[in-house]
């Protein structure tokens, strides 16, 4: 017996479904967005502290993220004025929603990761020994 993994639905419940998906992809979406969330997941952290964290990301991209991530409530900025004036950023308790998104989102890169690996390490074995 053969098991569907994604079932049908009707039209109506589908531009439901890609109207959702497509809101979801706008606000998290991107190269770097799930980065500053993971790396803020460490605690607070001030701007450059962000930009070591996340290899490869430019300061201009990460200012851009955080200002968006900032007003989807996903994140919060600190400003500490004494005894010099320190930017922290931090998550907000919102940002714990994704936390399901975010486990299953690595299962599923892990997962896939093996799987790529195990069909090409033979080739790349056979290549190899040529």
């Amino acid at each position: 017996m053969e098991t569907k993994l994604i079932q049908r639905i009707s039209k109506v419940e589908c531009t439901g479904k890609l109207n959702a998906l497509g809101d979801a992809l706008y606000v998290i979406g991107g190269k770097w967005k799930l980065h500053v969330i993971i790396a803020l997941t460490e605690g607070n952290k001030r701007f450059n502290d962000l930009q070591r964290t996340i290899t490869g990301i430019s300061a201009r991209v990460l200012s851009n993220e955080l200002k968006e991530l900032e007003l989807n409530g996903f994140v919060k900025r600190i400003v500490h004025t004494e005894p010099n004036v320190l930017i922290e950023y931090e998550l907000t308790p919102y940002s714990d929603t994704l936390q399901p998104v975010l486990t299953e989102l690595v299962k599923w890169g892990e997962m896939h990761r093996t799987k790529i690996r195990s069909e090409w390490e033979p080739a790349t074995v056979l290549e190899e020994s040529l």
